[in-house]
Parts: structure tokens; sequence; C-alpha cells
């Protein structure tokens, strides 16, 4: 982490008392964190330039200071204050004067522990939000005909994620893996190993040609400096007799957001929990629900392989064709998380992945999960009243908060409405 740390403080008040106070209650954090600020004092010249910029409110009377350097303030303001000497009520002031113009922040305050938690926070979602900003997403190929409310609002991804969506014809694909053998890379070479050790001999003849579609959509990757792609991947079957479910599952592995479908909405939710997590998410269909338990089962023929304690290959289910993943999950904490392609609506909730399935008539992948709180409501009111589209994606562990904090932190509908589903 690398936080500036910057001072508002009265005139009025005895510097040097101020200072030494200051210091302690300073050092106590820094002790939590195990690191430094980097201190820049009353000097806000570098403001902008760290994962994290804090604002230590020291004393009262700085309402007017905090005023005369706003303008030049970018992004959501943190207000850092120990209590004393008026400096709590100088920050809610403070506060107030930015809810007015429209501004979104947070106070600091309370004990070390909660403060130094809130602050390691707050710095993966700022960290988070630099690094999706200004990256090239990838639509390769149209969104999927079936995909018929699951629309991306081009302008509205660029101001609030700064993501450049950006269109490559599916006949691009398709020669690309015309023309391009498949590559050789350490995760390539091990599949290829772990392929040949597992794989039924009926999918042995299909191995090149999904090793070629991996090696295309690198090429596209490089070509377009993409930081994430969606692939139309249905138009691969009459293509090339093949689909996209082992490239995808290897493209996700080695860091690189990668959906199916051409699901705009999905692949953003992929891109944000991947910027706040480490993790690419298992993009999956609800395939059944248990309104009455809070149960469902999602499925889909690609996961990470990353995500996986385990996987073996099987056929893409809906076609017979090409070569899927089935993935085994370790069970425990997970967090589901859908954004809508206009950004008016986010879902997340937490949930227990209880096991994995292996049923004929489901997608390869299968997971059994039991939503948390009042999961049988969470059915009802959301996945069978009001959804976000069929495809959801699942992230390991509980991860509600961080994402919680993200979508207030980026100009998301207010994550406090019920309506928007942080559950």
């Amino acid at each position: 982490m690398n936080i500036g740390l910057y001072t508002l403080t009265s005139p009025l008040h005895d510097q040097k008392s101020v200072e030494a106070v200051s210091a302690g209650f300073i050092a106590e954090i820094e002790s939590e964190l195990n690191f430094r600020f980097d201190y820049k004092g009353a000097d806000f010249g570098t403001y902008g330039t760290h994962d994290l910029e804090v604002i230590f409110v020291r004393t009262g009377g700085t309402e007017g200071i905090f005023k005369k350097v706003f303008p030049s303030l970018k992004g959501n303001i943190v207000l850092l204050t120990s209590g004393r000497s008026n400096s709590l009520a100088a920050s809610m002031e403070i506060m107030s004067y930015l809810n007015q113009q429209g501004r979104r922040g947070e106070i600091l305050h309370g004990n070390i522990s909660y403060i130094a938690g809130r602050l390691t926070t707050l710095a993966k979602v700022v960290s988070a939000a630099k690094r999706l900003a200004d990256s090239n997403v990838g639509v390769i190929g149209k969104p999927s005909d079936w995909l018929i409310s699951s629309n991306a609002d081009k302008d509205r991804l660029k101001s609030v994620l700064g993501i450049n969506l950006i269109d490559v014809p599916i006949e691009e694909l398709v020669a690309e893996i015309s023309s391009q053998p498949s590559i050789s890379s350490d995760l390539a070479d091990k599949v290829k190993s772990q392929f040949n050790d597992k794989a039924p001999s009926f999918l042995k003849d299909r191995a090149e040609m999904s090793f070629r579609i991996y090696s295309a959509l690198k090429g596209i990757v490089r070509r377009y400096d993409l930081k994430g792609l969606t692939v139309r991947c249905f138009d691969l079957l009459d293509a090339v007799g093949n689909t996209g479910c082992l490239a995808l599952a290897m493209l996700n592995a080695e860091g690189v957001p990668a959906g199916c479908e051409g699901d705009v909405p999905a692949l953003v939710t992929m891109m944000i929990g991947k910027a706040l997590t480490g993790q690419c998410g298992f993009q999956a269909n609800p395939s059944r629900i248990d309104p009455e338990q809070g149960e469902m089962v999602l499925a889909h023929c690609t996961v990470p392989l990353d995500m996986v304690g385990s996987y073996s290959f099987d056929t893409h289910f809906e076609s017979g064709l090409g070569i899927a993943i089935k993935g085994e999950l370790p069970e425990g904490q997970a967090t589901i998380v859908k954004v809508a392609g206009d950004m008016s609506r986010i879902f997340c909730c937490e949930a227990a992945l209880t096991g994995n399935l292996c049923e004929s008539s489901l997608c390869r992948t299968q997971i059994r999960v039991k939503l948390d709180g009042d999961g049988g409501r969470v059915c009802r009111d959301y996945f069978l009243t009001a959804p976000i589209g069929n495809h959801h994606i699942v992230f390991l562990g509980a991860q509600k908060q961080l994402f919680e904090d993200f979508f207030s932190y980026s100009d998301f509908p207010d994550s406090s409405n019920q309506d928007n589903q942080i559950l």
C-alpha cells in the first residue's frame, strides 16, 4: 500500500502540542498496519498520486482551509480524525459540505484496529478503480442472440469505471484460429500434459483446435492490449467445430478475465472482481433454485483453472462438441455478484458453497450453494422476480464488504438502497 497523508490544522491551536498528539496517534495506526504513511503535511501538491489519499483533520476550525483546497481534490475524500481538539466535529461539517457538492467520502474514526482495517480496504478499492481505468475490454462478436436483456452502455461504462469496450469481429478470431498454430507456454504445456493423462480417448482429436483457439485469443489480447474479453463462443461451433471453453479457462487462470457468450455485464463483473480480489470468478448460470431452502445450483462449461482444486475434461454440454471443463471448487464461503450493463443496478450476496455435482443434464462445472441470511427471500425477490440477466459471477471467500465498498466508492447507485440488492 502507498497511502499519502495530508493534514488540516487550525492556526488557532498550539502547533507543537498538536504535532505531539498527532504523531502518537499516527504511530499507533502505522504499527497496526505495519507500514508508514507518505507524510505530506499541509502541502496538497501531490494529492492524487498514491494508492489512497487520506486527509488527517487534526483540529477543529479547519473547515475553511479545506474549502480552499477542495477544488483541486479529485475522487472520493477520506478524512481521518482522532476526535481530539474538535476534529470530529470539523470532519462532520466537511463531510456535509462534500455531500452538498455531490461528492462522496468517509470519515475514519474509532479504535486503531477499525481505522487500520478501513484503510486497508479503501486502499484495495481505490487501487482496483485505478487498475480498471482506461482498460481495453474486447467484445469478440456480438452478444449471443438469447441475451436479450444483457446490454451494455459504453458511455456509462467509460464514465463510471473508465473501461473502453472494443468490438472485435468474430471473423477476426476465426481467421486468427486458421492462421496460427497452438503456442507453447508453461500453462499450455501443463494443460496438454494433463489432457493426455486424463482426457477420454474420444476427446483427443479435439485438443489441437482447442489449443489453437487459446492461441488465437492470446494473439487478439496482444493486438488490442486487452485486459479482459468475452466471446460469442457458440459461433465457433459452426466455424471451427469446437468451443472456447478450454481457452477461456486457461486465460482466466493467467489473470485475463474471459467470459462466454459475448455477455458484457458478466465480463464487467468479472473485471471488477479481478481488480478487487485477484480472482477472475466463475461465470455461471443458475440452473435450479429452491426458494424455500435458499439454495441454488449454478453451472457452466468453463471455469478458471486456478479456481478449482481439480478438474477433468468433457464435451461442451449443449453441442457435444469441443472440450469443456468439469471443475471441483472448494467448499466454503463464496460471494455471488452481478452488475447491470448500464451500471444502474448491482447484486451481491454471500453464500456457502456446499458441494460439487456431477449431473449429465447440466453444464460441466456444477456447484451447489446455500445463500446466507434469508436466502429464501433473496431467491424469491431477486433471482425469481428481478434478476440482472442469467449469468452471475461466483468468487471464493466472503467478499461482500469489499464489493460493497467498491460500489459505494464508484459512481454506482446508492448501495444502501434495498432495491440494489447488496445482501
